[in-house]
């Protein structure tokens, strides 16, 4: 755990329920007496010889040395702090992302291919770059180029992949202009941020320098910002040093990447300590380990004591469940993971893990085919089935559900399955069942305005001789015949966009350096030109 998640968990800590934390003072009351009781000494019997007894007796040493009860104490602690629900973190929203999205914004300008720090300051750029991608494996990031305008490289994405062989393609003699349009690159990277629907993100800025020019923009970024100072060992920048954002100097290693990616997670994790929407993660059930150990301690000869049993058994019935409900989420919540001591779905695992707390801890490691497999809750097989992509096995098993839930997740699943008139019935039925239902019926609402435009474009699409389906070819539901049946070839989604911008990077057929000297050029000449050479 970095400085900064163990600040800000220290920062968040509290007690769910605090009550329990009243039976402290009555444990630290009983210890005492017992103790004190123990250590008292005993007068001597006037008929015992007294060397029998000194040999009947516990000498001072002794009684210092750990008694029973004293490891029944300190379990009867544990188990009052665990049913007192300590918690530091929101419980994760499975539809949301589980790490920071992030803008890595990368100067190609002239002074980055100096050979000062080796191979050059553009090469370990790209270098730290590409480390920082994958120590940040499946999270959303986007890329942006700028020298003395400004450029979107890629837009976010959770493939690396996509952003390597452009990346491997920046150089100063892509970039249309020469100079530092820092705050430009910035402005890009926050609209990105934005265009996430409000989640939490950050800006890693790699460059050798700044122009003084642009710091006041800088320090005035609305997203967290850190940079990463290419720069040889003992270098300075006044136009870095004056920045308020943290400057992380780059090194052999990743101590670095690993400080960047503490500082821009805490952001994330701090904006999402402050969503109220989600509920406290519990994490009592940390403390039920150590006061099982010392619970085995009462198998020891001498440390038996008769009324342990019912004060662990009376500790051990908190008035509130462990793990803290919070409001209805329809948008399908993951049930809170267990701990994965062995392996999922092996023997082993079935003597600790009932199946669904197996599929808890696959879906806490994104493993949610694996998840689905091991579920016995339909509902929560559906739920897995549906973040793995298999949408119709989903609507399948969610079918034989009545919940309202159930239905706006098989109406979820529907949607991206392309069958829009069965998302529309799902959602519908969601309704039915529970009428103050919001989100299903905003979902019923759009699912119509769907099949609505399908249909329409179907409309204009008759012309009385419509050739056989291609197999590349998707056909959508027509149930209300208006038109022929449209064929949509695969290069466009259920709403008649484009490519995704992940997709049409990779039918680019030029070379990467080529390309993008050509859009970077492009995008020059429509934007008019600032005081040092950036772009508005």
């Amino acid at each position: 755990m970095s400085l900064e998640a163990l600040s800000l968990a220290l920062e968040a800590f509290r007690f769910l329920r605090p009550w329990w934390l009243l039976a402290l003072p009555a444990i630290a009351l009983l210890w005492a007496a017992v103790r004190r009781a123990h250590a008292r000494p005993r007068t001597p019997a006037a008929r015992i010889a007294p060397h029998l007894t000194a040999a009947l007796t516990l000498d001072a040493a002794r009684r210092r040395r750990p008694q029973p009860i004293d490891g029944v104490a300190l379990a009867l602690v544990c188990c009052a702090l665990g049913a007192a629900g300590p918690a530091w973190t929101r419980a994760p929203d499975p539809f949301a992302a589980q790490a920071a999205p992030a803008v890595v914004v990368l100067k190609v300008a002239p002074s980055m291919e100096g050979t000062d720090l080796a191979p050059s300051r553009l090469e370990r750029g790209r270098q730290k770059i590409r480390d920082f991608l994958d120590l940040r494996a499946g999270a959303r990031t986007a890329l942006v180029a700028y020298a003395g305008s400004a450029h979107v490289v890629i837009p976010m994405t959770e493939d690396a992949g996509v952003i390597a062989p452009y990346l491997a393609a920046l150089t100063p003699q892509t970039m249309p202009r020469e100079g530092d349009a820092a705050g430009a690159a910035l402005a890009l990277a926050a609209s990105l941020l934005a265009a996430e629907g409000g989640a939490p993100g950050g800006v890693l800025l790699v460059a050798d320098g700044v122009s003084p020019a642009e710091t006041a923009a800088l320090n005035a970024s609305p997203v967290p910002l850190a940079v990463l100072a290419t720069l040889p060992p003992g270098a300075r920048d006044r136009g870095l040093d004056a920045l308020d954002a943290p400057v992380i100097a780059a090194t052999p290693d990743e101590a670095d990447l690993r400080r960047i990616d503490g500082l821009l997670n805490a952001a994330w994790a701090r904006a999402q300590l402050a969503d109220e929407s989600r509920p406290w993660e519990d994490r009592g059930r940390w403390l039920a380990w150590p006061a099982a150990l010392l619970t085995l301690l009462w198998f020891r000869r001498g440390w038996t004591m008769r009324w342990a049993a019912l004060a662990l058994a009376t500790a051990l019935l908190p008035g509130a469940p462990l793990a803290q409900d919070g409001a209805r989420n329809l948008r399908a919540e993951a049930p809170a993971a267990a701990p994965g001591l062995f392996d999922l779905g092996g023997p082993v695992a079935g003597w600790f893990l009932t199946p669904d707390q197996q599929g808890d801890v696959a879906a806490r490691r994104r493993e949610y085919d694996r998840a689905a497999a091991l579920y016995a809750d339909p509902y929560r097989r559906g739920w897995a089935q549906y973040r793995d992509g298999q949408y119709k096995a989903a609507v399948e098993t969610l079918a034989r559900l009545e919940s309202a839930d159930a239905a706006m997740l098989q109406g979820l699943a529907s949607i991206r399955a392309q069958a829009y008139r069965d998302g529309v019935r799902a959602f519908e039925t969601a309704l039915r069942r529970d009428p103050q239902d919001a989100d299903a019926a905003a979902n019923l609402a759009l699912a119509r305005r769907i099949v609505d435009w399908v249909e329409r474009q179907q409309e204009a699409s008759d012309t009385g001789d419509q050739p056989d389906p291609g197999a590349d070819d998707v056909t959508y539901d027509n149930e209300e015949n208006r038109g022929r049946e449209m064929q949509v070839p695969r290069d466009q989604d259920a709403a008649g966009r484009l490519l995704t911008a992940d997709q049409w990077m990779r039918t680019v057929d030029t070379r990467p350096g080529d390309f993008l000297r050509q859009r970077f050029a492009l995008e020059a000449a429509q934007a008019p030109a600032t005081g040092d050479g950036g772009t508005e």
